[in-house]
């Protein structure tokens, strides 16, 4: 008996259903940190199973297994672009970050500490959340040189200082303690898509640090192109993180997650503008707030594997 050669490739549908098997994200060789072929992984796809920052309907710590199983059903090639991202670069599904489902501090310790390993292994991390509060630890992971850019899609900013309490860490303050530590320049953060009634004085405050601000309204009247132009500007060839909250598309295409907002972007529009990332220096990006619970068809999950591979290609475009 011969052993069959070691490929990145994922399983092809001729050779295993679609519905068969171990699900994995989108059929890639399962390669989790430590194991054979790790120190050849160029692109790595990550779950973080975890929502302890969650402030109204939990369940994004579903998101990650609920992602791998609908992200079964995606092919090889860019219907556009026809990139082939798995034949270009060594892709692989890392398997779950560790984290604590208890102890918020000590899940933040926990992710902070494997991005920082994925980071010093030269590996583009592609991460499935979970609730918005791990782009917190994704960073400190990641933003080991000096501070990065980010290109984010949100109906919210997510620049609260607390909540509930007096409490900090939430998913409605990561990039407000991401900016306090140095970890993003607030002059070259760009936020799209940002909606919905406020009260916590997060709009004001980014706006004061320098952070573009795009609301709904004005990126309808300026227009994808306009928009996205505007924020490859911005972020120009310096590091950037892209970070994608489902809550940014309109809960008509995406139902099942915790705080919806309505009159956001379709599921087209949503592409068109990841799309227009081609090119950047990206040095990883994550698609969160996926909530099974809420999320009866799988239609929000599919949607979000589906930007997960638009994510994927951008990056491996920035790779070269």
């Amino acid at each position: 008996m011969t052993d069959t050669p070691f490929s990145f490739e994922p399983v092809s549908a001729g050779d295993l259903p679609r519905f068969a098997g171990m699900p994995s994200f989108m059929r890639l060789p399962h390669v989790p940190m430590g194991s054979d072929h790790f120190d050849k992984v160029d692109i790595g796809i990550i779950g973080v199973p975890w929502d302890g920052g969650t402030s109204n309907r939990p369940g994004p710590r579903h998101g990650p297994r609920q992602l791998r199983d609908l992200s079964t059903m995606i092919r090889d090639r860019h219907q556009v672009s026809g990139l082939r991202p798995f034949s270009t670069k060594n892709c692989a599904d890392l398997g779950d970050c560790p984290i604590n489902p208890i102890d918020l501090m000590a899940a933040l310790d926990l992710i902070s500490g494997y991005y920082t390993k994925i980071a010093q292994a030269g590996i583009t991390p592609l991460t499935a959340g979970g609730d918005h509060l791990i782009s917190l630890p994704i960073l400190r992971g990641l933003a080991q040189n000096g501070p990065l850019g980010m290109i984010h899609f949100d109906a919210h900013t997510d620049l609260a200082d607390s909540a509930f309490g007096g409490v900090k860490y939430h998913h409605g303050t990561p990039f407000r303690r991401a900016i306090e530590e140095g970890l993003l320049d607030p002059k070259r953060v760009v936020q799209i898509g940002i909606r919905g009634t406020k009260a916590f004085g997060d709009v004001e405050w980014g706006l004061e640090q320098g952070v573009r601000i795009i609301t709904i309204e004005e990126w309808y009247d300026l227009g994808i192109k306009a928009v996205m132009d505007e924020a490859r500007q911005i972020v120009g060839d310096h590091p950037t993180y892209v970070s994608f909250d489902i809550d940014s598309i309109d809960p008509a295409f995406a139902p099942g997650t915790g705080t919806p907002e309505i009159g956001g972007f379709t599921s087209l529009e949503a592409q068109l503008m990841v799309r227009k990332l081609g090119g950047l220096n990206l040095v990883g990006a994550d698609l969160v707030e996926v909530s099974p619970p809420f999320d009866q068809s799988g239609a929000t999950a599919w949607l979000g594997a589906s930007i997960m591979f638009e994510l994927l290609c951008v990056l491996v475009e920035g790779m070269g």
